[in-house]
């Protein structure tokens, strides 16, 4: 696989879908807005390096109860679009001999684009597409992949290790050739951050990946002799600042180092925001269009 699929912008999907239908080039840059109003973050406290570090406000009131119609568990009905069920399925793949349980959401083959979430210890792939859960984050994750001409996978994760991690990179080789090398993103959130850092290890996985994000995930002190830190694959992180499983500043002095050597990178803390929040609260819109605008 050539090495420019490493860093295949969206732009440039978006920009001959934008040329074929005349829209403007702006417009062709970024994933179609979809309840932009209710998921964009509410305020952003503090930011530094161009915005890409940012410090955004998190209420639990405002961010759970309000939001919720019973806290943690379900979505008040404005925050969901349930059309998109019908473009889900669950499925056994073969990845390497093995098979793997995902739920797929939109076309397997010639996506425009792939979104692939792993869970955290305790989890499968149902925590993934919940579309009330996680205050309808992933439901609007859905949407956004379906809307936009891509497709999401949630996988359910046997082991956080490194057959867990060969079965994670053989799925990312996978849907790349069955996108024909277009973007693919990986995101980990908790404990899924194993994977994530397993994954970029391999370097053909990474030549397949135009970007990775860790939720609330575990910090990687040797990510720098890592595949990924070579191709400079984009690094996105999002974590809440009372996280007491996997403290904020590990992850973020790993963001400065990379950000100080010139690494593309960003760093979105949610203030007061525990281990969960980053699930809850990460704008995928915002972060899917960063990744894509590099």
């Amino acid at each position: 696989m050539a090495v420019s699929t490493t860093v295949f912008p969206f732009r440039r999907l978006f920009l001959a879908a934008a040329f074929a239908a005349g829209a403007s080039a702006a417009q062709a840059q970024t994933l179609k807005p979809f309840k932009d109003e209710l998921f964009s973050y509410a305020k952003v406290l503090q930011q530094n390096d161009g915005g890409d570090d940012l410090t955004v406000e998190y209420q639990e009131l405002r961010d759970i109860n309000e939001r919720d119609e019973i806290p943690e568990r379900r979505v008040k009905r404005a925050y969901v679009s349930l059309g998109v069920k019908s473009e889900q399925v669950n499925e056994k793949l073969d990845i390497g001999g093995r098979l793997l349980d995902v739920t797929r959401v939109g076309p397997d083959r010639g996506a425009a684009f792939t979104v692939i979430f792993i869970h955290g210890r305790g989890g499968d792939r149902r925590l993934g597409t919940n579309d009330f859960s996680f205050g309808g984050n992933f439901n609007r994750l859905k949407n956004l992949a379906v809307a936009n001409g891509g497709v999401y996978y949630a996988p359910s994760v046997r082991s956080f290790d490194t057959a867990g991690a060969a079965d994670i990179a053989g799925l990312v080789k996978q849907v790349s050739e069955h996108s024909g090398g277009r973007p693919v993103v990986l995101a980990c959130a908790s404990m899924g951050s194993f994977i994530c850092w397993g994954v970029s290890r391999d370097a053909s996985a990474v030549a397949a990946l135009s970007g990775m994000m860790v939720m609330g995930g575990v910090s990687d002190p040797d990510f720098t002799k890592s595949a990924a830190y070579k191709a400079k694959l984009q690094m996105f992180f999002s974590h809440g600042s009372r996280d007491s499983v996997y403290p904020a500043e590990s992850q973020k002095a790993l963001y400065r180092t990379l950000k100080g050597q010139g690494y593309p990178t960003r760093f979105v803390l949610f203030e007061t925001g525990s281990h969960g929040t980053p699930v809850r609260m990460t704008d995928w819109r915002d972060a899917l269009n960063w990744i894509g605008r590099r």
